[in-house]
């Protein structure tokens, strides 16, 4: 339990503190695309070649080496919804990441579970996105959702406090591009009372990772220079 919400063991955090350096103008804005479901994962359109790449994450690495038990079944369901944020603007994204929040309460879970927002233009650097992890957490407040959702995070430069950027542990919340993990609470006390020793499932991906070596890890083709990066669209709008 931690701040009155259940965790379990693979969505367990640790960040390394920084001081936080504000929202770079360097990011330029650009469309942001949704898509309920894996079906248009083959599709031609730039947004697909990220939830591609998420998808393939999804099933080598966190399905394929089982470092999460509960996210078979919501993908062989197609109850997770993935979403798009062609943007680098943050304060789209808090816009986007808010819409993502009301609409995944406003599902029924048997429809979606569970939602990824990927941002695979922004955010980049580990420090700046783990500072604007504190930013979402706060629309989650604001929505008064807190108890009801709640927020986990994926990044390709993921580091635990302590360790080196090579580690290979730091590989079980290292994700294709930068991602947002948006959970119900609800199924996350579910998952628990299926496995009430979920705790322990961040060891078993220590060990698990640490057997696989970052070699095994880069044989995977799960990071994110797995997919060509997308042509960025000609004008800022939204679809």
């Amino acid at each position: 339990m931690q701040g009155g919400s259940l965790r379990v063991g693979c969505h367990r955090r640790q960040w390394r503190p920084v001081k936080s350096t504000g929202t770079s103008s360097r990011f330029a804005r650009l469309p942001m695309t949704s898509f309920p479901s894996m079906a248009t994962v083959g599709s031609a359109e730039p947004a697909a070649l990220f939830i591609r790449g998420t998808v393939q994450w999804l099933e080598r690495a966190v399905i394929g080496l089982n470092l999460c038990p509960f996210a078979k079944g919501v993908h062989v369901k197609g109850q997770i919804h993935y979403a798009v944020a062609l943007t680098g603007d943050l304060a789209r994204i808090l816009e986007v990441l808010r819409s993502e929040l009301a609409a995944l309460v406003a599902t029924p879970s048997e429809a979606r579970d569970t939602t990824l927002l990927i941002l695979p233009h922004c955010l980049h650097d580990f420090l700046d996105f783990n500072d604007f992890l504190e930013e979402a957490e706060a629309v989650l407040e604001d929505m008064d959702l807190e108890g009801t959702l709640q927020i986990a995070s994926f990044h390709p430069q993921f580091q635990f406090a302590g360790t080196r950027e090579d580690d290979v542990t730091n590989c079980t919340n290292r994700s294709p591009y930068p991602t947002l993990h948006l959970l119900r609470e609800e199924s996350i006390a579910r998952a628990v009372e299926v496995f009430p020793e979920a705790e322990t499932i961040f060891e078993r991906n220590i060990e698990i990772l640490q057997e696989l070596g970052m070699s095994g890890w880069s044989a995977l083709g799960v990071g994110p220079g797995a997919f060509p990066p997308a042509p960025p669209a000609a004008k800022d709008t939204e679809r």
